[in-house]
């Protein structure tokens, strides 16, 4: 049967060559291999309509790169682009220069003028971005480079033709056409960080800028609204190239990076180099087996991991936002981490996949901690972002540490952790030292929250964002919990003693009553609340964006410990049934008019939530494993699709992804900071990670389908394996793992003695 899926693959397949051929946009060379190998499947259109919160963005860059570009739109719903930026600084926290192009009488209005494309007509690949903009008749390509763009522009061969420039931030910005052909500018981003731009026209042309909200000739304007704009011959091909390069470092080296990068290079060669890195890292996992849809779901995944951290060198030089200051290095700084998201799977993924490039990625944490005095949590171009919970870098240090890893200050990351954990304050979006609330952590063992109406007297505590005293308590028992397992191999004894003890500090807001955590006010007493539905917004007087039913699982350090809070396995076994059939105990339409972040609920089980992400593998824990295996299949299937609407909460550039790259692989790293992974249900009948070390992991899944999802066997290197753990060791060892997969469980696989996972 021909599916609508096999026809929509085929008519984007041949968008690129429409589009391409007649546009003028680029000759055969161009129009050929816009997608060979595992490229072909990825669709960075995919999740850009979000369910309740942010969509995916169709994000074009070079793999971990500083230049990132996106046409700006509210998300794929809307028919209409804004502009395009040169540069996506941070992910979901701006961009800066703005450019557009115009076919119409130039006025200062021209600037407001929103753009309408035809959705068919519009090409994505990471590589590769062209639209052809319906009204004005003009086609827009671009192409990236690591600290360079550039763009290509087809106007109508007759009338006005021109390109317009402006700002996103507001600052004392700038713009200057240094001759008929090049351009320099310089954006405030952030309030205080110059953003220092170098441009080339491929045509020289009448050039000018905005004067009083008017068209002037002047060639420099300075100001919170600075504009500039560049009209060409009307009697021309209507083909305009516009090549640049960004620096967050001066403007002498925005024109040594485009130099370095673009100065000799053609539209149809920055192409080639573009999708060659895209290449290299999509083909390092080669499938076989799966559907359509699971390929270009799972390897659309594999693209998003790539979109973050990004590394901001250049030339042995880079500006820190952590102490504005330019420092000379001699390996690559990245910033941008949201580590509340990505300390789960996505910085476990780059440790199998790039181990030196994550050593890199921790090694920029050690310096921003050098360079700040403290340790950051979600680090971005203008220093940490105060940002959710947690100070979840130091259970990546452990990770990291303990797989082997070691081109980073160990000893300087555990002073910059131990800092964080003894000086720092826990109180959510908040940096600075301590607070009264954490004294109480730290004596009592556990976060205080308010009561139900009662009025908030610690002025730290951000007033949307609340307390969030249960989340904060589970939190950080995992973060110190990690912080004590390199006390423990560093030889700190009495530190080791003093924050494993911490690490216990879930135990003391567990409620034997309600078989959930529970928070307690400054004195011990329990307050009462609906764990499903009190807190506010989000839950987060309590909570943080889930209930207390996602919160229940909270203790990936410790799962053996929960388990026995709980009773024992078949009671936690239960527990983990009755989350994903628990009812909401209220509409849907009222329950996420409160919790609009729990999204892709099963019962009351949030697979739109990053909290959630290791839960369906707890019955590896208990005698069901084959349970972990129906209910990944069932999450991937059902809330992975490969269309708008296919990620089912914010993916955050990675965050949310790299968990669908390990379940579609078949195995998840349940706990970072133990090295061990844990199987659920390959989508593949085979996998193989070319590693690093010249090694290749293997994973087959003999006839592994939609239907045949269970594991009957299982085999190791050969041996039969009876427990569904393996270690990070075997695995870049170049081991091999064998499943034979079937419709129906086979209930008594993996019930064998589990390794030492808890400890």
């Amino acid at each position: 049967m021909i599916t609508n899926t096999f026809l929509f693959n085929i008519r984007k397949s041949l968008i690129p060559i429409l589009i391409l051929a007649s546009s003028g946009l680029a000759n055969a060379q161009e129009q050929s291999n816009m997608g060979a190998g595992n490229l072909k499947y990825i669709d960075p259109l995919i999740g850009n309509v979000g369910h309740l919160l942010q969509p995916t963005r169709p994000t074009v860059q070079l793999p971990n790169q500083m230049i990132r570009m996106f046409p700006q739109r509210k998300d794929y719903m809307d028919d209409q682009i804004s502009s395009f930026p040169l540069n996506v600084v941070s992910h979901r926290l701006g961009q800066v220069f703005a450019l557009k192009p115009s076919t119409q009488n130039l006025e200062a209005a021209s600037w407001k003028k929103r753009m309408t494309y035809d959705y068919d007509l519009e090409v994505n690949r990471p590589w590769f971005y062209s639209t052809n903009l319906i009204e004005d008749e003009v086609k827009v390509a671009f192409t990236p480079g690591k600290k360079t763009g550039y763009y290509k522009f087809q106007f109508p061969v007759k009338g006005n033709k021109a390109l317009l420039l402006e700002n996103y931030n507001q600052g004392l910005n700038e713009f200057n056409f240094i001759s008929a052909t090049e351009i320099t500018g310089v954006e405030i981003y952030h309030g205080n960080i110059k953003v220092f731009m170098y441009g080339v026209f491929s045509d020289g042309a009448t050039v000018g800028t905005i004067q009083d909200n008017k068209l002037s000739t002047n060639r420099k304007v300075t100001g919170k609204d600075a504009r500039a704009w560049i009209r060409f011959p009307e009697n021309t091909t209507g083909s305009v190239e516009f090549k640049y390069a960004i620096s967050y470092v001066s403007a002498e080296q925005a024109r040594k990076n485009y130099q370095n990068e673009l100065k000799n290079t053609s539209f149809v060669q920055q192409v080639t180099i573009a999708e060659a890195a895209w290449a290299k890292v999509m083909n390092q996992i080669k499938t076989t087996g799966a559907t359509e849809a699971q390929r270009r779901s799972f390897y659309t995944a594999l693209y998003r991991c790539y979109e973050r951290m990004v590394d901001i060198t250049e030339d042995g030089q880079y500006f820190s936002g952590f102490d504005n200051k330019i420092h000379k290095t001699n390996r690559p700084f990245y910033v941008d981490d949201w580590a509340w998201d990505t300390y789960l799977a996505h910085h476990p993924l780059r440790i199998i996949l790039d181990p030196a490039q994550e050593e890199d990625m921790l090694q920029s944490y050690v310096k921003m901690y050098e360079q700040s005095g403290w340790m950051p949590t979600f680090p971005v171009l203008f220093g940490d972002h105060a940002c959710m919970n947690g100070f979840h870098s130091t259970v990546s240090f452990l990770d990291a540490h303990r797989k082997g890893l070691k081109n980073f200050d160990l000893a300087k990351a555990y002073e910059g952790s131990a800092k964080n954990a003894n000086e720092a304050t826990m109180i959510p979006w908040r940096n600075g030292p301590k607070t009264e609330l954490d004294d109480i952590y730290h004596s009592k063992g556990f976060f205080p929250a308010l009561h139900k109406g009662e009025k908030e007297y610690v002025e730290t505590v951000d007033k949307f964002e609340k307390r969030q005293a249960v989340a904060v308590t589970l939190g950080h028992s995992y973060d110190d919990w990690a912080l004590g397992e390199l006390a423990k191999d560093l030889g700190k004894d009495q530190d080791y003693k003093k924050f494993n003890q911490r690490g216990y500090n879930y135990k003391n807001l567990w409620s034997n009553e309600a078989q959930l955590f529970m928070p307690k006010d400054r004195n011990g007493d329990w307050i009462k609340i609906d764990p499903k539905f009190d807190g506010g917004m989000g839950g987060r007087d309590y909570y943080d964006e889930n209930n207390g039913w996602t919160y229940m699982w909270q203790v990936q350090h410790d799962v053996s410990g929960l388990m026995n809070l709980m009773g024992g396995s078949k009671a936690f076994e239960n527990r983990l049934d009755q989350l994903f059939r628990e009812s909401l105990g209220r509409s849907q339409y009222e329950f996420q008019g409160t919790f609009p972040d729990a999204t892709g609920l099963v019962g009351q089980f949030s697979m739109g939530n990053e909290p959630s992400f290791h839960i369906p593998y707890l019955y590896n824990y208990t005698s069901s494993p084959w349970k972990t295996q129906r209910r990944i299949r069932f999450l991937l299937d059902t809330w992975f699709k490969d269309n708008v609407f296919g990620i089912p909460g914010d993916e955050d550039g990675g965050g949310m992804t790299a968990f669908v790259v390990f379940s579609a692989m078949g195995f998840y790293p349940v706990t970072p900071g133990i090295p061990v992974y844990t199987i659920g249900s390959p989508v593949f009948e085979k996998v193989a990670i070319d590693l690093p070390n010249g090694k290749t992991f293997q994973v087959v899944a003999n006839k592994s389908s939609v239907q045949n999802k269970y594991i009957q066997s299982a085999k190791f290197n050969g041996k039969v394996l009876d427990t569904p753990w393996f270690t990070h060791q075997e695995l870049i060892a170049g081991g091999k793992l064998e499943l034979e997969m079937g419709p129906i469980p086979n209930k008594t696989w993996g019930t064998g003695k589990n390794l030492n996972i808890s400890k």
